[in-house]
């Protein structure tokens, strides 16, 4: 077999693809009704949001770093926004979006500074924001949830790309929000393997001195990853907001560890210089999968989250020992 197509045969996304495969043939067998228009709809809905949060994370996991800030940022953003909103009397979806990804950007400035001019390692740092972040909301904002959201950016529930109907007259809808996640992806997928950017994003993940010698301004590039997470931590957390229809100032809090076990799942190296939109995408849908579907299988609710922490488990160890073998087999 030619080594190339071996390779391929053999990485990080296609061995998640075939955990996937087999996954879903066994729940299938199950029960016939997984095949269908219905869960494919039901499982887009449901990794929307935590797809715009992976992808995001992807990119900082690529370049050496890591952000555990980012559902903190997202429910402050969403929080302090429809907040802001109903006091004024504004009623605008983008200006929603906008201000929800303006206090995000701030966030994510935040934390480029901590870590590029304090020499924060990036762990503590943003560990440190999302405790600002969610401190700040519950000190300043309150705690209560909000359920009378300004009746436009509501609206936004209830537009629908398609609707499909079974046999049983039951409607799935896939909501138009769901081309926030796609922009997103086609984004980084662009920039990270056609612009000098994406290769020097790579590189400071590889070897941050080298990217420096190499002539990639280190800094700067840190600047711009963090601050556009926290761009896009605003923008998923006020797509939540909308798909729930209510502001919770923690509803997504604790969701960080689940999103970094899919990126890293899907391919990307938790030491940096490796990772692909694509993995990404089937790390997230595999989580997903795990989370929505485990109970046609029989198992109980109170265990798919033991189950879902060995899928990871082994998942990641499949992507370190492959990759240790990758090392081995260079240095011979």
């Amino acid at each position: 077999m030619n080594n190339k197509i071996k390779n391929v045969l053999t990485s990080n996304e296609m061995i998640v693809a075939y955990i996937i495969i087999g996954l879903s043939i066994l729940i299938g067998c199950v029960n016939s009704a997984f095949f269908g228009v219905s869960t494919l709809v039901s499982l887009s809905r449901s990794m929307l949001v935590m797809l715009i949060f992976a992808v995001c994370e992807m990119v900082v996991i690529i370049s050496g770093g890591i952000d555990v800030s980012f559902p903190a940022v997202a429910c402050i953003s969403l929080y302090a926004t429809i907040r802001f909103m109903l006091a004024s009397g504004i009623d605008s979806p983008l200006f929603a979006f906008a201000m929800a990804a303006v206090i995000g950007i701030s966030f994510g400035a935040f934390n480029a500074f901590l870590i590029c001019k304090m020499k924060i390692p990036p762990l503590i740092a943003t560990l440190g924001v999302s405790s600002v972040a969610n401190g700040g909301t519950l000190a300043f904002l309150g705690t209560k949830e909000i359920s009378n959201i300004p009746e436009h950016v509501d609206k936004l529930s209830q537009i629908f790309i398609f609707t499909y109907t079974n046999a049983g007259g039951i409607k799935y809808s896939l909501t138009v929000l769901f081309l926030i996640p796609v922009i997103v992806c086609i984004g980084a997928y662009i920039i990270l393997k056609y612009t000098m950017l994406g290769r020097g994003i790579y590189a400071i993940g590889g070897d941050k001195n080298a990217a420096r010698i190499a002539g990639f301004n280190v800094t700067k590039i840190q600047f711009i990853i963090y601050m556009t997470v926290g761009c896009f931590a605003g923008i998923g957390g006020m797509t939540y907001m909308i798909l729930m229809r209510q502001a919770s100032p923690q509803v997504l809090m604790g969701s960080e560890m689940m999103v970094i076990a899919a990126v890293v799942m899907g391919g990307a190296r938790i030491t940096g210089g490796h990772g692909s939109v694509f993995g990404t995408i089937l790390g997230v849908g595999l989580i997903t999968l795990v989370q929505n579907n485990l109970i046609m299988l029989g198992v109980p609710t109170h265990f798919q989250t033991l189950v879902v922490g060995l899928i990871i488990v082994i998942g990641i160890s499949i992507t370190s020992l492959r990759a240790k073998k990758i090392a081995n087999s260079a240095k011979v």
